[in-house]
């Protein structure tokens, strides 16, 4: 990192597993950044996330975390029912945000968000850390340089088990499972793990989707959300999607898939969706043959991510996704709420 270039110094708020486990790391190890501070409201959250530097700050007050001194960027990470509130109050401060998916529990929560950024003229963007996974990234490259043809579908499984006392083991009994209450969460399987579908489709397809529907099922957990869904929608050029998200798949099936397929080539993405680097890229061809696709599979898609924001934060350059188009997806996926409800 130059020396004219000094590193952005970043704060946490909220505690989980997440910042815990992959976005705390990602800021430690990225080029271009530092971590100064923390908020949660659990002492406990606060200790557990590393490094144990003393002069990192760790506050269970929003007010006192806002006045850690030369503080540039904000990672929230609060249950989404908080991101609006948090996010707005960053914004007033004017403070750069980079905040969880979903961005909010409703389109118009987001909304209030993206208005809040606009009037204080700070930067503000979703945290879909897959657009950075090193295996899409080269997946966008193929697509674009023509090497699937012209695009007909893509065809995502995004699973995993979260049974209603679910929570990871780092917690250690910290947090409730927020993510199946609809209050906390704002829906369930749905509203958690689609975002990232629709986002990366856009991402790869170098356009918007269109039209969105979707059904849900509360199938194996008891608890008052949806446990699985299957959403299907439309590019603007024609591009069909289908995607299928769950909370009853367990861990121990395959359950991460992504494929696009055109009339020059099918991309198999297997293993990339997630938050861990690696997986598989494999291309086939119109004879049969298949081919596999090198990527780096040490690189961490959550490190690329906050590397990226910062190098905006720092050059005062836009982040490469505006947050009207976050704004969409948030759209989107009211859309495909609102086809559940119509069709029951």
């Amino acid at each position: 990192m130059p020396e004219n270039q000094p590193a952005v110094s970043w704060g946490i708020v909220g505690c989980g597993w997440v910042a815990r486990d992959y976005v705390a790391p990602a800021i430690a190890a990225s080029g271009n950044g530092r971590l100064v501070a923390l908020c949660d409201l659990s002492e406990a959250a606060l200790t557990a996330v590393q490094p144990a530097d003393a002069t990192l700050l760790r506050t269970t007050n929003l007010a006192e975390f806002l006045q850690t001194p030369g503080l540039q960027a904000v990672y929230v990470a609060t249950p989404n029912a908080h991101h609006a509130r948090i996010a707005q109050a960053l914004a007033a401060a004017g403070l750069p945000v980079l905040c969880e998916k979903p961005l909010a529990r409703t389109a118009t929560e987001a909304a209030g968000m993206v208005s809040a950024a606009e009037a204080a003229g700070a930067l503000l963007a979703t945290a879909f850390d897959q657009r950075f996974h090193p295996a899409h990234v080269r997946l966008r490259e193929l697509i674009r340089d023509g090497s699937l043809g012209r695009v007909t579908c893509v065809r995502i499984h995004y699973a995993c088990w979260t049974p209603a006392d679910w929570a990871p083991d780092t917690d250690q009994g910290t947090y409730q499972n927020w993510r199946i209450s609809a209050e906390e969460a704002g829906g369930g399987a749905m509203i958690d793990l689609a975002p990232h579908g629709l986002d990366l489709v856009q991402t790869l397809l170098d356009e918007p989707l269109t039209t969105i529907a979707a059904l849900t099922q509360q199938r194996i957990h008891d608890y008052p959300v949806d446990d699985g869904a299957v959403l299907i929608g439309q590019t603007a050029s024609g591009v069909l999607l289908s995607q299928a998200v769950a909370y009853n798949c367990p861990d121990q099936f395959p359950r991460r898939s992504l494929e696009v397929i055109g009339d020059l080539g099918r991309a198999l993405a297997t293993n990339t969706m997630g938050q861990t680097p690696g997986g598989s890229l494999t291309l086939t061809r119109p004879d049969g043959s298949v081919e596999d696709i090198a990527f780096d599979k040490e690189a961490s898609p959550f490190q690329r991510q906050v590397e990226a924001f910062a190098e905006a934060v720092r050059s005062e350059q836009p982040f490469p996704f505006p947050p009207a188009r976050d704004l969409h997806t948030m759209r989107l996926l009211d859309q495909a709420a609102r086809s559940v409800d119509a069709t029951f």
